[in-house]
């Protein structure tokens, strides 16, 4: 997730991601900003690998931590589902979307969360038939192992 501050934010934003070895142009961002989605995917220059980037307007809360040492922000789990089922809706062929649905279930398994505020949102965001979709799916998986 990355906050944009002011309109021409793609100046400053395209050679960072570049210099972090990203396939972006100034074309991309500014799609992105224009959509109801706000979601800019960058191919990894090395690997075959892409990074989804969301564009906020505002500030998000995020949570300092550690990862095998290394510092690092973590965001509210809430939020995150909320980013994935906006991408998931955004995701053409729907079969790219497998990962992020999976990363939603693990998460729903995993994590403490106000999945009350998560069904409000969505049903704000326009995605709760999509999260409806994912509990359904984790209730019905959960059955068949007890």
């Amino acid at each position: 997730m990355v906050k944009i501050a002011t309109e021409n934010a793609c100046a400053s934003l395209v050679p960072a991601l570049k210099k972090a070895g990203l396939q972006a142009n100034e074309k991309q961002i500014e799609a992105a900003l224009k959509s109801d989605y706000r979601i800019a995917t960058f191919k990894d220059n090395r690997t075959p690998l892409t990074v989804d980037i969301i564009l906020l307007d505002d500030k998000f809360e995020k949570k300092a931590g550690t990862i095998l040492g290394l510092p690092t922000f973590f965001q509210k789990p809430e939020d995150l589902i909320l980013a994935k089922l906006r991408m998931i809706e955004a995701t053409i062929p729907q079969e790219r979307a497998l990962k992020d649905k999976d990363d939603i279930r693990a998460i729903l398994t995993f994590t403490a969360l106000n999945l009350d505020d998560v069904k409000r949102q969505a049903k704000k965001n326009d995605t709760s038939s999509i999260l409806e979709a994912l509990l359904a799916d984790k209730t019905r998986k959960g059955r068949k192992r007890s």
